[in-house]
């Protein structure tokens, strides 16, 4: 979503997590079916299970579900992260039984499953066609023209800010004029940090990763060509980026070193540990509940090097489950304008429905911990910022997971210079092919 950090952001794995989705391969095609999740009781009420991670905003959704479909009973299992979800997905497909009936994904790690179609149903119908950004429907699609998931969010990203720190140290704290003060590209907006940094004790941005994250999603093949031929260590874009994050990150000082959904992580909001984040709509849910009570966060329409997209999510339907067309019903359902509108005002995830850009509930909205942003109007301009879609193949995820590593072990862990994690992360994507 999604409500959700993406591949970037996660519990680490490395190899081991490679190493999962290589094992689930080999055992996919004994897979049989047996969905644990799902079953029919004596009464005719049908149960069905459905897996997300982080916030999605669904948690009133299926309660509405539920009432006006009262021969339905839903079952919510909400995991911590995108990892553990993959990771249970991929034990269970391999496993032949135990997932849900609705399996929330994410974008990242979407292109290993397209790997497996029969594992999932067909979502494709006359129902549901127009309703999505076209590139949000292709990326789900498979070569032989299978739509393996309904598209829930999308991330196009603005930056959080703290306006009671801009203030402290002399910089403006009107959103209009944070937005045209960080207008520029990723040069400008470390520059206006090393400004703050000289007159506040808070970091400018949160982690490396983060920055990184933002500056990657910018480049279309940054892992890999179209074709699927890993070019990750290679690619002088990646290398440069990785020094530049570094550089302004460590040597300059401008990350507070934390790393991502960590407990250090969450406490820095608190503690206002940094002025800035880069903030897809989903990670509204995120910021307002780790710093709760704390004011003076607010919302620039601005991203550095002029727009970006984080993460977003789908969800799939695994040919595993019993109620197959209950549960396409019920993901047709929450995937609607509609239905996507009100988990937007509920933990900020911003659709990817077409027709909800046009609608007042979106466009209207407004958010009052961040000061009241016109988060419908910013995140729809942010949206329109997106000029590059980047190119995930199915080692997007393993590579950027190794990426996130790399970084932290220089800006968190402090346990390698740039150099000598750099030889790791080499030697790691090639531990891949």
């Amino acid at each position: 979503m999604s409500t959700k950090p993406t591949s970037a952001g996660r519990a680490r794995r490395g190899p081991a997590l490679a190493a999962s989705v290589a094992a689930a391969a080999l055992l996919l095609t004994a897979c049989g079916g047996g969905d644990e999740g799902a079953s029919e009781g004596g009464d005719g009420q049908v149960t069905l299970s459905i897996s997300t991670f982080n916030e999605w905003g669904y948690e009133e959704l299926l309660e509405e579900y539920q009432e006006a479909n009262p021969n339905i009973k839903i079952v919510h299992d909400k995991k911590a992260t995108s990892n553990n979800a993959r990771d249970n997905l991929n034990t269970k497909l391999a496993a032949g039984s135990g997932l849900s009936d609705i399996e929330g994904i994410e974008v990242d790690w979407l292109p290993e499953l397209k790997q497996y179609p029969d594992q999932f149903a067909d979502l494709a119908s006359p129902e549901v066609e127009g309703r999505w950004l076209d590139w949000k429907v292709e990326d789900a699609t498979t070569e032989d023209g299978k739509l393996i998931g309904y598209g829930t969010d999308v991330g196009p990203e603005a930056i959080c800010y703290r306006s009671d720190l801009f203030a402290e140290a002399g910089l403006p704290t009107d959103r209009e004029e944070v937005a045209a003060l960080l207008e520029g590209d990723w040069d400008h907006y470390f520059e206006i940090g090393e400004q703050f940094t000289a007159k506040s004790d808070a970091a400018w941005y949160d982690s490396a990763m983060s920055a990184y994250q933002g500056m990657i999603n910018q480049v279309e093949n940054a892992y890999e060509e179209n074709d699927g031929t890993v070019i990750a260590t290679e690619n002088p874009e990646v290398k440069d980026i990785y020094n530049q994050v570094l550089e302004n990150s460590v040597d300059k000082d401008l990350s507070a070193h934390l790393q991502l959904w960590s407990d250090d992580y969450e406490a820095g909001f608190q503690s206002g540990a940094f002025a800035t984040t880069f903030c897809p709509g989903w990670m509204l849910g995120s910021i307002e509940g780790n710093a709760a009570g704390v004011e003076g966060w607010d919302i620039a329409n601005v991203f550095p090097g002029g727009g970006g997209n984080w993460g977003g999510s789908y969800l799939t339907v695994p040919t595993q489950g019993k109620n197959q067309e209950e549960a396409i019903k019920l993901a047709q359902w929450l995937t609607a304008p509609e239905q996507q509108i009100k988990a937007f005002a509920s933990k900020g995830n911003f659709p990817s429905q077409v027709e909800a850009y046009e609608m007042e509930e979106l466009t209207g909205s407004t958010n009052e911990f961040f000061n009241d942003a016109p988060v419908g109007q910013i995140f729809a301009d942010r949206a329109e910022a997106v000029s590059v879609t980047p190119f995930k193949g199915q080692n997007y995820f393993a590579i950027n997971d190794s990426m996130q590593q790399a970084l932290d072990r220089v800006d968190v862990l402090k346990s390698d210079d740039p150099d000598s994690s750099w030889q790791k992360f080499v030697t790691g994507v090639e531990a891949l092919q």
